[in-house]
């Protein structure tokens, strides 16, 4: 069944459109990576998926109900987000950040009681955050940071995550832990995640499902196994590509003028004959 459905979405800013007609659905307890050029929508789309940004043109359904139609605290209740920009962490400890996710859900004088408490801990369990839980967050490192912003998400006790480029700024460690994590909620929390994402390869190892933006507002929705393919992203990206295979998988190289292995692609267009695989 469809979590979010988007059907002849449009938006421009002034008069430049970013999106557009862009129809794709998103199957309950998917992995959807979002991928292109700076420029082409992607945070766009995060936000209007979100309901933080709202379009005249098209149509996007969460849980086969216009978006349009939630409240602020309905749609906190079914979708949470993971934003790429630096977060003000003023004062507050990573329990108190954690807790600020189940507003939506306080009683009535707009107290937590102790189930809030009990849903926060365990997303701090299932981040490995515990353990960080009376720190200041301006005492964290970004890596460790970013799984409590997780955390938080995990809290808000959604059945959507949307993530916008959460391993920026991160360490090879640190950028495998996080999709370790999303991979973890997917399969067994159920969760439906969307995540804007520049790193190709991972997207290939962890998700589904991919949605590749154009610069110029052409889209293709479909496997990761079918949309990754070096031919495909050298078009969208308008950089050469060498295309590898580990086992099942793929990887891919960007290769400018001047890297070390160009020329002698070049000379051996053979090299990467599995392009189309």
């Amino acid at each position: 069944m469809s979590i979010i459905e988007v059907g002849n979405l449009s938006f421009a800013y002034s008069q430049s459109h970013v999106l557009r007609e862009l129809s794709f659905n998103v199957e309950q307890g998917s992995f959807l990576a979002v991928i292109g050029p700076n420029g082409a929508g992607k945070s766009t789309l995060l936000n209007l998926l979100c309901g933080a940004l709202h379009s005249k043109h098209g149509s996007i359904k969460i849980d086969q109900t216009a978006i349009n139609s939630y409240g602020a605290e309905q749609l906190a209740r079914k979708i949470a987000v993971v934003r790429q920009e630096f977060v003000p962490v003023f004062g507050f400890s990573v329990i108190e950040t954690v807790l600020m996710a189940r507003t939506p859900y306080y009683n009535q004088l707009g107290f937590q009681n102790r189930a809030d408490t009990e849903i926060a801990n365990e997303a701090l369990a299932a981040t490995d955050t515990s353990r960080f839980s009376s720190r200041l967050l301006s005492q964290l490192s970004g890596g460790e940071r970013q799984r409590v912003f997780i955390a938080r998400a995990l809290a808000q006790n959604t059945d959507i995550l949307l993530l916008d480029e959460p391993t920026s700024f991160l360490d090879l460690k640190h950028q495998v832990d996080i999709y370790d994590l999303l991979k973890k909620m997917q399969i067994e929390k159920g969760k439906t995640i969307v995540t804007v994402t520049h790193d190709i390869n991972l997207a290939a190892q962890y998700c589904d499902q991919v949605l590749l933006l154009g610069a110029d507002c052409s889209y293709q929705h479909g496997s990761a196994k079918d949309i990754f393919c070096a031919e495909q992203i050298e078009k969208v990206f308008g950089v050469r590509i060498f295309a590898g295979a580990i086992g099942e998988g793929k990887f891919f190289v960007p290769l400018g003028k001047f890297a070390k292995n160009s020329r002698i692609i070049a000379q051996n267009p053979e090299i990467t004959q599995n392009k189309k695989s």
